[in-house]
């Protein structure tokens, strides 16, 4: 199941770091990059807790991360440096983004997240997996300080959010 959703998690979670960079050297972006791509497997398997769902992504594809491009005001033109160079952001997902964003910047929905996975279908999820997600230490936070700023994730976390919380806690009644 984990290699069916690898291309968009590795695509997904490469966009994270590119558009919320490491502060540091060759550690510090091994320390972003491992902390975005726990929350986007998070995400991830939330977004398709199934093989039946792995399956139609990889039928429908994710669509890729123009519209999160053009809110983070990180529009790439395509012809810049060769279509090619750009053919990974094609297996980005929007949804799976704005999910990890949302885990990243509040660190309680990120354990409510990983409990869920534990519960459902996966059975997987545990807190030692996702170390990094759920309990960074001051190490991680520097290294991640862009990709963890609350206000910086907004614009992207604010995409999917409330569907992140009817994901976690369905068949919940709204407040108005």
């Amino acid at each position: 199941m984990q290699a069916d959703l690898s291309p968009v998690i590795a695509a997904t979670a490469q966009w994270l770091t590119r558009s919320f960079p490491a502060s540091g050297g060759a550690l510090a972006s091994a320390l972003c990059e491992a902390q975005a791509r726990q929350a986007v497997t998070v995400a991830a398997w939330l977004r398709y807790p199934t093989e039946t769902d792995a399956a139609l992504l990889g039928l429908a594809g994710p669509g890729g991360s123009a519209r999160l491009d053009w809110v983070t005001g990180a529009d790439a033109a395509p012809g810049d440096d060769g279509d090619d160079a750009h053919a990974w952001r094609t297996w980005v997902d929007e949804v799976v983004a704005s999910w990890a964003a949302c885990l990243l910047g509040d660190p309680e929905l990120a354990g409510r997240a990983v409990a869920a996975l534990a519960e459902g279908s996966r059975g997987t999820g545990t807190s030692a997996e996702f170390r990094r997600l759920l309990t960074p230490d001051d190490g991680d936070r520097r290294a991640a300080a862009l990709l963890r700023h609350p206000d910086l994730l907004a614009p992207v976390a604010r995409l999917h959010h409330s569907r992140l919380l009817d994901r976690l806690h369905p068949g919940r009644t709204p407040v108005a």
